[in-house]
């Protein structure tokens, strides 16, 4: 394992934070235009890439080293999604997390030490979980029309991305069945947060 520093040689497989799609507050639909974009221009790696919903039951969780906290304290989402490469020529997992004032892309030991750090301490309620969905799953089956992000009168909470809804033949909304935690709803594997690092980063 290479720890905190990305491997001598890994070259990111994304835009630039700078050039990204990214659009505040629709952290899915970002990691899904990082997914697209993987796909048409790095298909030989979209294999090894994931999103990762990060939330749970009560939909509250805490995440450090993000753009909109304060110092060193954390940020409670009620999802944050992030997108992971899982390098087999590096032998390293790397974070892509357009939020995060880390480094972009990210070791995910060092992620796992600075954003996420431990349950130990906190209150059960606030202890993390994260669906982990291959990249082709992702593009193929997330459909989202924005509803969540619109108060009771209809106005937007926060403004939306300038281009069209992402939809499917099947779906014109189910960001639910991606924020569930819940093992038998929607798609990719449900981790709590060790075993999610001891999966992807070799450590507890």
């Amino acid at each position: 394992m290479h720890g905190n520093e990305v491997c001598p040689g890994y070259h990111s497989i994304t835009p630039s934070r700078e050039t990204c799609v990214y659009t505040s507050c629709y952290c899915e639909e970002n990691v899904w235009k990082l997914c697209e974009f993987i796909n048409a221009e790095r298909q030989n790696l979209v294999g090894e890439v994931y999103a990762v919903f990060i939330s749970n039951e009560r939909r509250m969780v805490p995440l450090w080293k993000q753009r909109s906290g304060h110092g060193d304290e954390p940020v409670i989402w009620d999802y944050h999604v992030i997108l992971l490469h899982v390098s087999s020529q590096w032998g390293q997992s790397l974070v892509y997390d357009l939020d995060s004032v880390l480094p972009f892309p990210c070791p995910l030991q060092l992620y796992a030490a600075q954003a996420f750090r431990s349950d130990q301490g906190i209150k059960p309620a606030f202890w993390r979980k994260l669906r982990v969905i291959p990249a082709n799953c992702f593009l193929k089956t997330f459909a989202s029309d924005r509803s969540h992000m619109k108060d009771t009168g209809g106005a937007w909470r926060m403004p939306p991305p300038p281009y069209l809804c992402i939809q499917t033949t099947e779906s014109l909304m189910n960001l639910d069945d991606f924020i569930s935690m819940e093992p038998s709803v929607g798609w990719g594997r449900v981790f709590s947060l060790s075993e999610f690092i001891t999966h992807f980063a070799g450590q507890g």
